[in-house]
């Protein structure tokens, strides 16, 4: 049995068809089709039923994936260890914020394509949650609080925000000085989160209203640029508009509690190297606050 050919049908099966699986492997759709055909016919089995819209998974194709995918990934993971130190090859999937993700961690992904010119990286920046598993990635860069999975995180730094607002927003309807008073004001926000506050060393969380709802940091900013209302955001994003006065800080009794960046990958015994490698070259970064803005703290 063939590990390209067990890594073309996870491929298929985690992008849901051929095309769109030649397209992650760089290889033709014929070479695709060939693989399965060989693969399937090793195990006596169909795992894709092809239609017009793409391939579905059959109930032995389900059954099949996770395993396949586990066979690929020790494979990987034996060959990085009989590899020289510094050599990475292969393919590193990597999912990263767009409100972060080019202007705070693609330098970082770039210099790791220059130090490993054999490692080819594709980079997927947005604001969806990516589900890893399903969606094919290595691993993914997220901001803020994590929420509860079975991924594996690794904190890789720190990342602070605070309460603002546009002076235009605060002359029509003050600046909210409490929790309480945060309640009766318009909220800029992603969905339905809660806010956090710090009360000395408490963490508070209070419930915004808000009509003005969006999945990207850039948007939230705009937003609270034209008087919407008050928003919570990260330093990174809005520290020019702090200092050219656009956006007041505001909640400055009850500061937001920090939060970090985290690499998470799918659980797994050992994380591949390259995704060790990213995770060390990230932490360094954040190290040096030249390069990351948003780590400044107040």
């Amino acid at each position: 049995m063939e590990v390209e050919d067990l890594r073309t049908f996870v491929e298929v099966a985690d992008a849901g068809g051929v095309s769109p699986a030649a397209r992650r492997l760089g290889v033709s759709k014929s070479i695709v089709s060939r693989r399965l055909l060989r693969l399937e016919m090793e195990l006596g089995v169909q795992l894709l039923a092809r239609t017009t819209r793409g391939a579905a998974l059959t109930e032995a194709g389900i059954t099949f994936r996770d395993h396949a995918a586990r066979v690929c990934a020790e494979i990987d993971i034996a060959r990085e260890t009989i590899r020289p130190a510094g050599d990475l090859r292969g393919r590193l999937r990597v999912a990263a914020p767009l409100s972060f993700g080019p202007t705070h961690f693609a330098a970082v992904l770039a210099e790791m394509a220059l130090r490993h010119p054999e490692l080819h990286i594709h980079t997927s920046y947005t604001d969806r949650f990516v589900d890893l598993i399903s969606e094919g990635f290595d691993c993914a860069i997220r901001v803020g609080k994590l929420a509860d999975s079975n991924l594996i995180a690794r904190k890789i730094g720190p990342i602070n925000a605070k309460y603002v607002a546009s002076p235009s927003y605060i002359e029509r309807h003050g600046s909210p000085e409490t929790p309480e008073e945060l309640m009766t004001h318009q909220a800029v926000m992603q969905g339905t989160e809660t806010w956090p506050l710090l009360d000395g060393d408490t963490v508070i969380e209070a419930r915004p209203l808000g009509r003005f709802k969006a999945d990207n940091g850039a948007a939230l900013v705009a937003a609270a640029l034209a008087g919407v209302g008050v928003a919570v955001l990260p330093i990174g994003l809005i520290q020019d508009h702090l200092d050219s006065g656009a956006l007041l800080p505001v909640m400055t009794r009850y500061p937001v509690p920090e939060h970090g960046v985290y690499i998470v990958r799918p659980p797994g015994q050992h994380p591949a190297r390259k995704i060790r490698v990213l995770t060390e070259m990230l932490i360094e970064c954040f190290k040096n606050p030249s390069h990351v803005a948003d780590s400044a703290s107040d």
